[in-house]
């Protein structure tokens, strides 16, 4: 069973796992040495993902981390965020003037 993202098509790639003994020369050791390569796949972060479709339907969808980030689906909202009410400000009533001091007072 192949798995790769159905947004974008990535899939694994393959690479090698170097097994690596003794310690680095700046640390004080005689260097490191290579004991070991073998093949190993990288496989992509996918993520089983309800998405909205361009036509307004959901569907579960297996994708990607990095389309999900960059904005390539629609995740599906089942809940609206909560917002307060909006509330009309109402305009300033006119302060009256204040004395600035104690030599303002009469």
């Amino acid at each position: 069973m192949a798995r790769s993202c159905e947004i974008c098509g990535k899939g694994f790639s393959m690479g090698n796992s170097v097994t690596i003994r003794g310690k680095q020369k700046y640390l004080g050791g005689v260097g490191t040495k290579i004991t070991g390569i073998t093949r190993r796949k990288f496989k992509p972060n996918l993520q089983r993902l309800k998405v909205t479709l361009a036509s307004g339907a959901t569907a579960t969808r297996l994708v990607c981390t990095q389309c999900i980030r960059s904005g390539a689906v629609t995740k599906l909202v089942r809940h609206k965020p909560f917002r307060l009410p909006s509330v009309e400000k109402s305009k300033p009533i006119a302060e009256e003037a204040v004395p600035a001091g104690p030599r303002a007072r009469p």
